[in-house]
């Protein structure tokens, strides 16, 4: 079964900056849109920023200017490069991917176990 592993997170000053990795494994499965989540204390999951198989990209706007999400097909992974990081940037970051199996063609979302990101100030 396809797995999705996390990579990346820890402590950072405000105003630094933290790249997050999500590789998936497993290979009867293709990716299609993958995107990361967020998830802080007492709050709802929110989705961060998402791209599409082929490279289009959505923000939300808490995070619009300071994120890119990037994907490398080949090394079947998503990048999140979070830059200018704010004590609110502080969650869980959880990487999510629909995919299809290969065999079957159904189509699944599935998701990281979480990276934490902390931001002091």
């Amino acid at each position: 079964q396809v797995q999705l592993v996390e990579s990346g997170g820890g402590l950072v000053q405000a105003g630094g900056s933290l790249s997050l990795s999500c590789a998936a494994s497993g290979r009867t499965y293709k990716l299609n849109t993958m995107a990361w989540y967020r998830q802080a204390p007492g709050k709802q999951r929110e989705l961060a920023a998402q791209i599409t198989s082929g490279g289009n990209t959505n923000y939300a706007d808490s995070v619009k200017g300071r994120f890119t999400i990037s994907r490398d097909n080949a090394k079947n992974t998503v990048y999140l490069q979070m830059n200018s990081l704010k004590p609110e940037d502080t969650a869980v970051y959880y990487c999510n991917a629909e995919v299809t199996k290969l065999t079957t063609s159904s189509r699944f979302t599935i998701w990281g176990q979480g990276t934490q990101v902390t931001v002091s100030s």
